[in-house]
């Protein structure tokens, strides 16, 4: 099992949300976070005095899914919420050694 971690634009997650549940994925965490990558912000003019924003607002997605999916979601993640220009995310693997549901204490896959 793998664990995807996505950083997309705010503007983005109903449509990447979208398509993650006609693949059959519907559950997901998300979560708002600030962050800049390699551009460090933006710089902003205001009342006509020009300050810097160097922690951009992003969206976190997190889903767990099954090995043999992770190439499927990672392509609909990024196809979905590519625009072409600086500051559109990245998109993280990580392993999961095991998942449990508390709920029915199912462990595994079957808990997903």
């Amino acid at each position: 099992m793998k664990l995807i971690e996505a950083i997309i634009r705010p503007e983005k997650l109903d449509i990447v949300k979208d398509a993650l549940s006609e693949l059959g994925y519907p559950g997901m965490t998300v979560t708002e976070v600030k962050g800049h990558g390699n551009q460090k912000g933006i710089s902003e003019v205001w009342r006509g005095t020009k300050y810097r924003v160097d922690l951009l607002s992003k969206i976190k997605i997190e889903i767990t899914v099954k090995d043999s999916d992770v190439e499927k979601i990672v392509n609909t993640i990024i196809n979905e919420s590519q625009t072409g220009s600086i500051g559109d995310g990245k998109v993280f693997i990580l392993n999961v050694e095991n998942v449990y549901r508390i709920r029915t204490k199912e462990s595994g896959e079957s808990a997903i």
